[in-house]
């Protein structure tokens, strides 16, 4: 029997009638569906919480690379004017960082303080994931202060409010003490993320220099044109560019410990799914059983005229080829439907649980926390993960039709046709 023939008689049966067998494979198929979509709905979640939030870092706080002057000998100007010779290097600004305690009307708070250039938060990706709340979303003045929308609310402060900033200094002698100034809130601003949000405290340059221990960490923030591909190649450039006092770290080395947990996460929510992938696959092992005893008349008839053991076999495979194959498709496409269209989903959730628990004098419901999660989740289709899932499923299927498809092909005809 050719391979044809058994791929024809086996689609015959995936879309025959339910009485001939078909309805076997059919639920079988509709099985694995039901376990795909929620397989791909947690890969596009999974990878569109992880890219926004390390999008945010990346973008708002660390950079895509920083360089490091220890030896502090060069201009940074001119620094920077080296870096931007390098292709596919998009953007370079001066930073300095330290901590301190921020005093508002209500409360305190310690705070990450970042002294930059203004047209940092110019920068196309920086302005199109930052939301204004009041005012503007840069320091212009060595006066203005710009804060997170949730460090506002923990202090107590409003647009145009002033609040106190105290960082330590030490003298040359070692000894340390308070230096303490005070800044006017000329912004506050949301990236969507609350963790970032309440330590967002930012000041110019210019104002960094009134209050910024001398010892602060003084840096070079880089951006480049692909992160998540160009950082490493383009980190070993810029060392090379850079005379010997100057090190270069990526997002990857700065970012370690947060990218692997977030990685390990993933990698576990994706075996955790496989595994309920492969009990649907199992579904398939009784589907093609069932089968068998269903066309036990068809398969002696084969036999008779002249079938053999592998092309009665390959029937019973291209079954199990075509459940998983069909399931697959199904399910893929479900779960990419719900996937692209969870933060409408959700949105709908949150409102219509929040309506029934208002009924009973409940709170309003929040299915993702906004003091642990994005308020909106991007996007992100994996294609080869997809990919890889769908074709994980097909093989699962296939494996499991081969032990009741090899035994189909060695049933004896005669014994067939006296049952029959």
């Amino acid at each position: 029997m050719k391979k044809q023939t058994s791929l024809f008689i086996a689609i015959r049966y995936l879309w025959g009638r339910a009485r001939e067998g078909g309805r076997y494979l059919r639920g079988a198929a509709a099985g694995i569906a039901v376990s795909l979509i929620p397989i791909i709905v947690t890969l596009i979640v999974a990878d569109g919480m992880i890219r926004g939030i390390l999008d945010r870092y990346l973008e708002l706080g660390t950079g895509h690379l920083i360089v490091y002057d220890f030896l502090g000998e060069d201009n940074p100007s001119d620094t920077i004017e080296n870096i931007l010779q390098i292709d596919k290097v998009t953007g370079a600004w001066p930073e300095q960082r330290g901590t301190g305690v921020l005093a508002g009307k209500t409360g305190r708070t310690g705070v990450a303080v970042r002294a930059i250039e203004p047209s940092f938060w110019d920068y196309e990706q920086n302005a199109r994931m930052l939301k204004i709340i009041e005012g503007n979303h840069k320091p212009v003045s060595d006066r203005d202060i710009v804060l997170g929308e949730t460090l506002a609310g923990v202090i107590g402060v409003k647009l145009g409010d002033t609040v106190r900033l105290m960082m330590l200094r030490y003298s040359e002698e070692g000894r340390m003490s308070p230096r303490t100034a005070s800044f006017t809130v000329s912004g506050i601003v949301s990236c969507g993320y609350n963790e970032l949000d309440e330590i967002w405290c930012n000041i110019s340059l210019e104002g960094g220099a009134r209050i910024l221990p001398d010892n602060s960490s003084t840096s070079i923030i880089v951006k480049i044109d692909d992160p998540y591909k160009n950082a490493s190649d383009l980190r070993s450039e810029i060392y090379l560019k850079l005379e010997n006092s100057h090190t270069v770290y990526s997002w990857k080395e700065i970012l370690r410990s947060q990218y692997s947990s977030y990685e390990i996460t993933r990698q576990l929510l994706l075996f955790i799914m496989a595994l309920i992938v492969m009990v649907a696959a199992v579904n398939v092992t009784s589907a093609t059983s069932m089968l068998a005893l269903e066309r036990q008349k068809d398969i002696a008839v084969l036999k008779v005229t002249g079938s053999s053991i592998a092309g009665i076999r390959d029937i019973f495979l291209f079954g199990g080829f075509l459940t998983g194959l069909f399931g697959s498709i199904i399910g893929i496409l479900l779960g990419l439907l719900i996937g692209v269209n969870i933060n409408t989903i959700i949105r709908s959730l949150e409102i219509a649980l929040s309506f029934f628990s208002g009924l009973f004098n409940g709170s309003e419901v929040k299915i993702l926390d906004p003091g642990f999660y994005l308020e909106t989740i991007p996007i992100i289709i994996d294609w080869n993960a997809v990919f890889l899932i769908g074709l994980f499923t097909i093989i699962c299927s296939v494996l499991a039709s081969w032990i009741p498809a090899h035994r189909a092909g060695k049933l004896k005809p005669m014994e067939l046709l006296r049952k029959t």
